[in-house]
């Protein structure tokens, strides 16, 4: 079995299904994509390159709190890149890389508690491998290395 790992690094580009980031246009997600969001162990993101096409998608893990999709990357990944760059039109993938999917909008945030939320809720959902990462994750919010 394929060991799944998530990307080093908590920059939570908040793609929002409501709000911060939300399915285009502020757009309510389906019945489908909310119940997909609930239950899956990981989103596909999908972000927007200079000639607008979308990049490859990537797995990674995530945080659905409050009706916005949060997940960690580093400050130099393309996704963190891509927004700071003006571009922040994103394709999310639920539950695998052929799921249900939508159209959001991506923003780096900074909210302690959506942090804390995000600890507690990998330590629960990646129990399997959150060891390994905990540190990475709770010390890059700290210094910089990892935001929200």
């Amino acid at each position: 079995m394929q060991q799944r790992k998530p990307l080093a690094g908590i920059l939570a580009l908040a793609l929002l299904s409501t709000t911060l980031i939300a399915p285009c246009a502020q757009a309510e997600l389906s019945a489908e994509i909310k119940t997909a969001l609930a239950t899956s162990k990981y989103v596909y993101i999908a972000s927007t390159r200079k000639d607008g096409s979308l990049g490859k998608p990537a797995e990674i893990w995530f945080l659905y709190h409050q009706g916005a999709v949060y997940v960690g990357t580093p400050p130099t990944s393309w996704r963190a890149r891509r927004i700071k760059a003006g571009r922040p039109p994103a394709k999310i993938w639920v539950g695998k890389a052929d799921g249900p999917s939508f159209m959001a909008t991506g923003a780096i945030v900074g909210e302690p508690a959506v942090q804390q939320a995000m600890l507690e809720a990998y330590a629960k959902k990646y129990a399997d491998g959150w060891s390994r990462f905990e540190e990475k994750f709770r010390s890059g919010f700290k210094d910089g290395t990892r935001v929200l």
